[in-house]
C-alpha cells in the first residue's frame, strides 16, 4: 500500500479511524448507561487544580506583560518631560549640567529598571507556564487511553459471555486489553505523580515572581527618590536666583529713583520734597497739660493784635487780606510776627487724640510757637498755630500742639 502522508500509511490512518469510531461508540454506551466507566475521583481533582494552576498562571501572564507595557509607556513619558525641560533651560540659568546628567541618569534608571523586571520576573513566568501544553496533552491522552481500555474491557467481557466461545476471538481481546491497560496505567501513573508536584511548585513560582518585582521596585523608587530630591534642589535653588536678581533689580531701580528725586529737588528748590514713606508714629506724651491760663492767653493774644496790620476802612477788605497772607507766607523768619520761632509745612495727615492737639492736613503751614513753660515741652512735640487761623485773626486759644516728625521746616 503506497505511504498516505509522510509517516502515515494506509493501514495506521484506518487503525486511528476505527480506533476513534470505538471510543466515540464507547462514550456513547457509558452516557446511555449500558457500560460502565472507569472513575477515579483524586485523579480528577488533580486534573480540576491542573486547569485552575493553568488558567491563574495564563492571568499572570498576561498582568505582568501589561505591567511592563505600562513602565515602557512611564518611561517614554519621562524621557519626553526630561527633554521638555532640557530644551526651556536657560544655559545661563543655575544648574545647567546639573540637570543634563540627571536626564541621563533618569533615562539609565527606566531603561534598567524595565529590562529587570522583564527578565526577573516576565521571562521566569514564561517559562513556568511553557510546561503546560504537553501536560495538559497528556491528560487528554490519558482520557482516551482510559475510554481504550473500557472498552476492551467491555468487549472482552463481551466475547466471554457469549454462548459461542471463540478461543482465538477471546485470547485476541485479551491481548488486546492487557495492551490498552498497560498503556493507561503507565500515563496515569507519570500523571499522578507530576500534577501534585505541579500544583504544590506554584507557590515557590509565586514568591520568586513577586519577590523579584518587589525588589526591583524598591531599587527603582530608591534611585528615583534621590533624582527627584536632586532635580527639587536645583529648581529651589533657581528660584533663590532669579528672586535674589529680582530684588537686586528693585534695588537699583530704588536707588536710580532716590537720585532722580534728589537731581530734582536740587533743580527745583521750591518743590515740595516727595517722601518715601510714612513716619513712624508721633512721640508718646504724657497725660495731657492743664489748659493755659486766661492771662496766658490775653499775653498771646495781646501779641496777635499787636502785630496784626490795621485795616485801611477805605481800602478794599480783600486785597488788605492778600497782602497780609503774602507777609507771613513768603516772609522770612526775621519778618515773621513777634512770638513766632518759624513757620513748619505739613507733610502727613494728623488726626488730633486729645484736646489741645492740632489737626494736620498735607500741605497746611503752621507758625512755630515757643513754650510758656518749656518745662512743658515734650520731647518731638511742638507748639503753634495754623497759619490760616492767624489770617483770619483767631484767638491765640486757636494754637495747639503736634508732632514734629509729621512736618518740615519751610
Amino acid at each position: 500500500m503506497a505511504e498516505m502522508g509522510k509517516g502515515v500509511t494506509a493501514g495506521k490512518l484506518a487503525s486511528n479511524v476505527q480506533k476513534r469510531l470505538t471510543r466515540a461508540q464507547e462514550k456513547v454506551l457509558q452516557k446511555l448507561g449500558k457500560a460502565d466507566e472507569t472513575r477515579d475521583a483524586a485523579f480528577e481533582e488533580m486534573v480540576a487544580n491542573f486547569n485552575k494552576q493553568m488558567t491563574e498562571g495564563s492571568k499572570l501572564q498576561k498582568d505582568l506583560k501589561a505591567y511592563v507595557t505600562a513602565v515602557k509607556t512611564l518611561h517614554d513619558a519621562s524621557r519626553h518631560l526630561q527633554d521638555c525641560l532640557a530644551e526651556m533651560y536657560e544655559p545661563d540659568w543655575f544648574g545647567k549640567e546639573e540637570m543634563d546628567s540627571l536626564a541621563e541618569d533618569t533615562d539609565t534608571l527606566w531603561l534598567d529598571y524595565h529590562q529587570n523586571i522583564t527578565d526577573k520576573s516576565v521571562t521566569s513566568m514564561d517559562m513556568y507556564l511553557t510546561q503546560f501544553p504537553d501536560i495538559k496533552a497528556r491528560i487528554a491522552k490519558r482520557d482516551r487511553k482510559m475510554v481504550d481500555f473500557d472498552s476492551a474491557r467491555h468487549h472482552f467481557a463481551s466475547l466471554q459471555k457469549g454462548k459461542k466461545k471463540d478461543e482465538a476471538k477471546i485470547a485476541k481481546a485479551e491481548e488486546e486489553l492487557g495492551r490498552a491497560q498497560k498503556i493507561f496505567e503507565e500515563l496515569n501513573v507519570e500523571l499522578q505523580d507530576e500534577l501534585p508536584a505541579l500544583w504544590d511548585n506554584r507557590v515557590g513560582v509565586y514568591v520568586n515572581t513577586f519577590q523579584s518585582l518587589a525588589g526591583q521596585q524598591e531599587k527603582f523608587h530608591r534611585e528615583m527618590s534621590k533624582l527627584s530630591q536632586n532635580l527639587n534642589d536645583i529648581m529651589t535653588k533657581l528660584e533663590e536666583q532669579r528672586q535674589l536678581k529680582k530684588d537686586e533689580t528693585a534695588a537699583e531701580k530704588t536707588v536710580e529713583g532716590a537720585k532722580s528725586d534728589e537731581a530734582n529737588h536740587s533743580e527745583s528748590p521750591s518743590s515740595p520734597p516727595k517722601v518715601a514713606q510714612r513716619p513712624g508714629p508721633p512721640p508718646s506724651r504724657p497725660p495731657p497739660r492743664p489748659s493755659p491760663s486766661p492771662d496766658q492767653v490775653r499775653s498771646h493774644a495781646g501779641l496777635f493784635e499787636d502785630e496784626a496790620p490795621v485795616p485801611d476802612t477805605n481800602a478794599d477788605s480783600a486785597g488788605t487780606k492778600a497782602t497780609e497772607q503774602n507777609a507771613v507766607t513768603n516772609g522770612s523768619e526775621g519778618e515773621l510776627p513777634a512770638g513766632f520761632l518759624y513757620k513748619v509745612k505739613a507733610i502727613h495727615d494728623y488726626s488730633a487724640t486729645d484736646g489741645d492737639e492740632l489737626e494736620l492736613t498735607i500741605g497746611d503751614v503752621v507758625l512755630v510757637l515757643a513754650f510758656d513753660n518749656p518745662d512743658e515741652q515734650d520731647d518731638g512735640w511742638l507748639m503753634g498755630m495754623q497759619e490760616s487761623q492767624w489770617l483770619q485773626k483767631k484767638e491765640a486759644s486757636a494754637k495747639g500742639v503736634f508732632p514734629e516728625n509729621f512736618t518740615q521746616k519751610v
